[in-house]
């Protein structure tokens, strides 16, 4: 029997929506292969920035986060997508294989997760703190599949001692060429498909309060939410049971989402990789997590104070650039 799958311009708009997800750097380092009635997803070893994610742990990462877009965006358009994560062990790069099966219905919650996609930001400015976080916690743990992530919502308490590890890992690669190079290359003053552009970096004003961040070149933008004197958000943790690339994709995916969650709530979120990048400044934060696992990324989840003060969408690949239809 011939498997079911949605029509070619079905796949292209779910990939393309999909393709929002964010990745370390905005390198975005996957490409989709739609093949027959399946779609691949592959890494793209040549877009890893290897001075900052020294293992290629982060892409894999960000591309299990654009396997989860793409799971939300079909669901969206009444396909149910069916993953097999490294299906070829003779090749490490191909990451997973998706068939679809046609969904009864497609929910309310269904297009609100799709729509949360377009939506969601990595905001580099200060939050305000999340109100009523004892309420949403558990509605955030209950998107956490325990069997890929662990979930660690740090107390205020330890942050110091994370602003510490933040400013250890800066301290690490202040003089680290190779690291600074790729920094500033991934933020070039000028419009491209990928990168971090300038319009998302914060001033030294801006940065002087977020006290749990990566130090990206500052940015030349008038002090922006000066209403919020520093940074009040709430920082948790993903981690892994280990550490291998089958774990990073499957945080990756969790990654995806709880950063849909917090857009569903009305939450800013900005997701931090800088100190699990270095065993370091990883040690710091398995000890303030208090647990045996790997913490692989952490992220800040707190509230704007207005929705204009949200930062621009940042730019991404052509679909022709990181589709390709066979078959």
């Amino acid at each position: 029997m011939a498997k079911s799958a949605p029509d070619p311009q079905v796949i292209a708009s779910a990939v393309e929506l999909a393709c929002r997800a964010p990745s370390v750097h905005n390198s975005q380092p996957w490409h989709w292969l739609a093949d027959g009635s399946s779609l691949k997803l592959f890494l793209e070893a040549h877009r890893v920035p290897h001075a900052t994610d020294l293992t290629g742990r982060e892409a894999i990462i960000s591309c299990g986060a654009v396997l989860d877009h793409l799971r939300v965006a079909v669901a969206a358009a009444g396909w149910q997508a069916d993953v097999s994560r490294f299906p070829n062990p003779n090749d490490p790069e191909h990451l997973a294989t998706v068939d679809f099966n046609p969904l009864a219905f497609v929910t309310d919650a269904d297009r609100a997760r799709a729509d949360a996609i377009l939506t969601r930001r990595t905001d580099r400015l200060p939050f305000a703190p999340p109100p009523n976080w004892a309420a949403f916690e558990p509605v955030l743990r209950s998107t956490i599949d325990t069997e890929r992530a662990v979930l660690h919502v740090l107390p205020d308490a330890v942050r110091p001692q994370l602003a510490e590890a933040s400013r250890l890992t800066e301290a690490l690669r202040r003089y680290d060429a190779s690291y600074q190079a790729e920094l500033h290359w991934w933020t070039a003053p000028y419009e491209v498909s990928d990168g971090v552009p300038y319009s998302t970096l914060v001033s030294v004003a801006e940065r002087d309060r977020v006290d749990v961040a990566r130090a990206f070149p500052a940015g030349e933008h008038p002090d922006r939410r000066p209403e919020v004197d520093h940074d009040r958000s709430t920082i948790v943790v993903l981690s892994t049971y280990s550490d291998s690339r089958r774990d990073a994709l499957g945080c990756g995916e969790m990654l995806s989402a709880l950063l849909l969650e917090a857009t569903l709530a009305g939450l800013a979120s900005c997701t931090l990789t800088h100190m699990t990048e270095l065993e370091a400044s990883r040690d710091i934060v398995r000890s303030l997590t208090r647990g045996t696992d790997d913490p692989q990324v952490l992220v800040r989840i707190g509230l704007v104070p207005s929705i204009a003060q949200l930062p621009p969408a940042t730019p991404r690949r052509p679909l022709s650039d990181v589709l390709e239809f066979r078959g």
